[in-house]
């Protein structure tokens, strides 16, 4: 393995060299450390003693400046194993730069909060030696999904690199390779690398010594701090001199092992292949769809716009919640919350209620924005509100789950809590279901969960068996009928529960469906996407799997929860690259595609039989009519 990587590092010398060029910083030597994919948990002591390890290990040499720290710090994204892998880090008897992976940023009871508040950001940059290095997410953020990287952080380093100019060597740290399947937008940030001396990108993800080649720059991966199969752990010490970057494998207690060596030089690596960008030859195709408007929030859009009385109401990535106008998409107001949005807004009697990460539930005005009510949790609120009258006394009730342990309703004129559910064990970010006298939802805690509408009492819960949090199904938007629940969770099987009982119905792995699942206006048939291109429709009324159709909808590889939605006979939902599509709920029949980004498409919005509503992680918000 040594012999292939040492002919990788001459093939990459060779040819960067010889875009080499006068003018750069001077670089004095120097040598640091790079940890990454430490996955710290709360149950499992193996990766703690691990870093534990690893720390020692560092600081018992004596040439090291800094340690760069690239990822994946938890496995399951949650406060307590940040707090112990933060105790670890700050025994390094050297500075430490750190930034997310995607255990950080798929699964966080915070809303991906919390990391800022242990670490103190998600991004770092600074200069030593005549180096500059910057940090930054490449996502995903709280769903499954290809990694991404904000509109927001893309400004940054934009500001960023704009004050460090042209002629200094600068090294970005990430924790994806930025490049097709891994990152949906990394070609905005290579477009942008390639502008300065970026000699290679620093990350990890996969585990394991790689170096890939990203639209021409250098992208290498270092091994992960876990031991795996073998004795000890292990991290990575990159040494710089005046014109070369080396970098050894290095585990405690044994000497470190070259691997991989790249020139640091002014490199001019040409120019972008297009031939890797996306392609949206698919739009020339279908001529009956049209964008009305398109509006760029600039931040991130994790949530679903929602409508009512022609306005369109969505939250961003920095806590930016917005009302536009559905003519036009102009702004009508804006407000501002502590932190993220992930909640997807609900509108009855002139109020919009939404979740924010920083622990409220909020009720607006619809009309102007003003405050009527504000619901402090405590934590992170990513659950989709439901807005609906409670049996007994009819009162208008929001009901929102969130990541306190408690799932509620609210009054809806006050705000005053009417009961509440504390038995969960992890957090919500489903919007439920409302079938005949119960609300019925998953939480990231192995459950699904019913409740009694008139009083919130758990009337039951049921497990799929997994042990592990990550199979739970939380991310889906359950539907029903029939006096049935039909699911789709990360175990890839389409479940069927007796809506009254909770007992399985029945339990099929027929198709590999996952986390996206719809129904039909009339109950009489229940939709899933599958992950591998196909769509299939279910009999909702056999207590048998009983496939109606399947059809191949030629999506690719597809794991984005966005929700399949039924309207005026047709089935709407995006994928993970911005593939929006129409499909004849009776037949299967794809009706018309069309791209409007590269990243991910949160669930639709229908406005009229031919009109609907689309946000994006790349932060738009987008009117689309079709015929």
């Amino acid at each position: 393995m040594r012999r292939i990587f040492s002919v990788i590092s001459l093939i990459f010398l060779a040819a960067t060299s010889s875009y080499a060029s006068c003018g750069s910083s001077v670089v004095a030597p120097f040598r640091f450390a790079l940890l990454t994919d430490i996955h710290i948990s709360s149950v499992n002591p193996t990766p703690l003693e691990d870093l534990r390890r690893s720390v020692d290990d560092i600081n018992g040499q004596d040439s090291l400046a800094f340690v760069l720290v690239s990822g994946d710090i938890t496995e399951a994204g949650d406060l307590r194993s940040m707090e112990l892998a933060k105790t670890e880090l700050d025994r390094l008897h050297i500075p430490y730069h750190i930034t997310s992976g995607n255990h950080e940023t798929t699964w966080s009871e915070s809303g991906m909060t919390d990391f800022s508040r242990v670490f103190g950001s998600e991004r770092f940059s600074f200069s030593h030696n005549g180096v500059f290095f910057f940090g930054f997410n490449t996502g995903p953020v709280l769903k499954m999904a290809d990694g991404h990287v904000s509109p927001q952080d893309i400004k940054w380093m934009h500001r960023l690199l704009d004050s460090v100019g042209h002629h200094m060597t600068v090294i970005p740290v990430t924790h994806y390779p930025l490049q097709t399947g891994d990152v949906d937008n990394w070609f905005e940030v290579t477009d942008l690398l390639r502008r300065y001396n970026v000699p290679c990108v620093l990350g990890g993800h996969y585990h394991r010594n790689l170096i890939f080649n990203c639209d021409g720059i250098p992208d290498i991966l270092c091994r992960s701090n876990l031991r795996g199969k073998e004795d000890t752990g292990g991290y990575s010490v990159i040494s710089v001199s005046r014109d070369s970057l080396r970098i050894e494998e290095k585990r405690p207690g044994s000497p470190a092992e070259e691997w991989i060596a790249i020139p640091l030089t002014d490199t001019n690596y040409g120019k972008p292949d297009r031939s890797l960008r996306p392609d949206y030859s698919v739009n020339r195709q279908y001529s009956n769809v049209r964008e009305l408007w398109q509006v760029r929030l600039g931040a991130a859009v994790y949530s679903a716009p929602a409508y009512a009385d022609g306005k369109v109401y969505v939250g961003d990535e920095q806590g930016y919640f917005y009302c536009l106008s559905i003519h036009s998409g102009k702004q009508q107001w804006r407000r501002k919350t502590g932190s993220r949005i992930n909640s997807v807004a609900a509108v009855a009697e002139g109020k919009v209620v939404v979740g924010s990460t920083d622990g409220n539930i909020c009720c607006f005005n619809a009309a102007d924005g003003t405050d009527v009510w504000t619901y402090e949790t405590g934590k992170a609120v990513m659950g989709c509100p439901v807005i609906t009258r409670l049996p007994g006394n009819g009162e208008q009730a929001v009901l929102i789950g969130g990541s306190d342990g408690c799932f509620r309703a609210l009054a809806l004129a006050t705000g005053k809590q009417i009961w509440c559910y504390n038995g969960l064990k992890g957090y919500v970010v489903t919007r439920p279901c409302l079938y005949e006298d119960k609300v019925y939802f998953g939480a990231w805690d192995c459950h699904f969960y019913a409740l009694n509408l008139a009083d919130g009492s758990l009337a039951w819960s049921w497990s799929n068996g997994h042990p592990s949090d990550k199979y739970s199904p939380a991310a889906v938007w359950p539907v029903a009928a029939d006096g049935k629940i039909f699911i789709v969770a990360p175990d890839r099987v389409f479940t069927s529960l007796n809506a009254a009982t909770g007992e399985v119905v029945y339990r099929t792995k027929e198709h590999i469906v996952r986390e996206s699942i719809g129904i039909s206006a009339g109950g009489d048939t229940v939709y899933s996407r599958c992950m591998w291109d196909s769509v299939v429709a279910m009999d909702a009324h056999s207590d048998r799997p009983h496939t109606l159709w399947k059809t191949s909808a030629g999506y690719g590889y597809d794991h984005n929860p966005s929700m399949m939605i039924y309207n005026a006979g047709r089935l709407l939902f995006g994928t993970k690259n911005g593939l929006l599509h129409s499909i004849n709920a009776a037949t299967g029949e794809v009706m018309w595609r069309h791209k409007i980004g590269n990243s991910v498409l949160n669930t639709v919005c229908p406005v009229t039989s031919n009109t609907l509503l689309v946000s994006s992680t790349e932060g738009t918000v987008t009117l689309l009519s079709y015929k």
